[in-house]
C-alpha cells in the first residue's frame, strides 16, 4: 500500500488567527468515527506529515480536518496556507482507537475535549452510533476564549436533532462568559460543577467518558475521575475512561 495519496484541498475556515478547518477530497480507506489519518505537504526532499483527527463522518463526500497553527512546526503553518485547489498529501489508511467500538456497554456517554480535540467527538456525534447506544450524551469542550469554542452551528444543529438527550458545556480558562463554565475541566469534575450543569451525575457505574486534548487535562481528567471510581479502559481489563493526548 503507498504511503500516501494525493489528495485535493476544497474548502477551508479560518476561526481564528490560529485555528483552521481544511475539507479536503481524497480517497482513502473507509474510516470509523474518531479514527485520524496523516495529513502531509512536500517540504525540501521529503513529505512532511503530522497525524489529525478526522471532524467530518464516515460517508460524508469530503473529509474535514480541524487544527492549530504552531508557529515553530514544520507542517502546520504551510497548512494554514492552503487555499481551494491545493494539493495535499494524506495517508490512505486511518487509524486510532477512540471509537464507540471499543467502548463498553453503558447508559451515559460524556465526550470531553480541550480545543481541537473535540474534532473526533463531532464525527461520532453525527453517526447514528451514539443514540441508538445510549440515553444521555453530554459534550464538554474547553478553550482559552469565547472565539475558539468553535464548530457552534454543528453543534447546535445536533441540540436541535436531540433536545432531551445531548448536552453541551463549554468551559473557558481565561475569560469569564455566562453560558460556559470558568477554569479548568479537572477541577470541574472534581467540585461537581461540570456533572451540576450537565443535570447528570458522573457515575461509574452507568457512564463512559471519553477524553481527547492536550496532554495536561488528559492525565489530571484521569485522576479527578479515577477519584470518583472511574478507571482506565482496556481491552482486557474494561474500566470507563478512553482517552487520545493531541500534542
Amino acid at each position: 500500500m503507498a504511503q500516501w495519496i494525493e489528495g485535493q484541498v476544497v474548502g477551508r475556515i479560518d476561526w481564528t488567527d490560529r485555528l483552521h478547518s481544511l475539507r479536503i477530497e481524497a480517497a482513502i480507506e473507509p474510516f470509523r468515527a474518531g479514527q485520524f489519518t496523516k495529513l502531509g505537504l512536500r517540504i525540501g526532499d521529503e513529505i512532511v506529515g503530522r497525524p489529525y483527527s478526522i471532524v467530518s463522518a464516515p460517508g460524508d463526500p469530503f473529509l474535514e480536518f480541524y487544527f492549530s497553527t504552531v508557529p515553530e512546526g514544520p507542517l502546520s503553518p504551510r497548512l494554514s496556507e492552503l487555499r481551494a485547489g491545493d494539493s495535499i498529501q494524506v495517508a490512505p489508511k486511518p487509524n486510532g482507537f477512540l471509537v464507540l467500538d471499543e467502548v463498553p456497554p453503558s447508559i451515559h456517554l460524556w465526550l470531553v475535549s480541550t480545543g481541537t480535540g473535540i474534532g473526533p467527538f463531532l464525527s461520532i456525534l453525527n453517526t447514528p452510533d451514539p443514540w441508538q447506544r445510549f440515553q444521555r450524551v453530554v459534550l464538554v469542550h474547553a478553550a482559552r476564549t469565547a472565539d475558539e469554542l468553535t464548530y457552534r452551528r454543528a453543534i447546535a444543529r445536533i441540540a436541535e436533532a436531540e433536545p432531551k438527550r445531548f448536552t453541551y458545556i463549554p468551559v473557558l480558562s481565561r475569560e469569564a462568559a455566562d453560558y460556559a463554565l470558568a477554569g479548568r475541566i479537572p477541577q470541574a469534575v472534581a467540585d461537581g460543577r461540570l456533572e451540576a450543569r450537565a443535570g447528570l451525575g458522573l457515575d461509574a457505574t452507568l457512564a463512559h467518558v471519553m477524553l481527547c486534548g492536550n496532554p495536561a487535562m488528559v492525565a489530571d481528567a484521569t485522576t479527578a475521575l479515577a477519584a470518583r471510581g472511574f478507571r482506565k479502559h482496556k481491552r482486557k481489563e474494561p474500566g470507563q475512561i478512553s482517552m487520545e493526548t493531541y500534542w
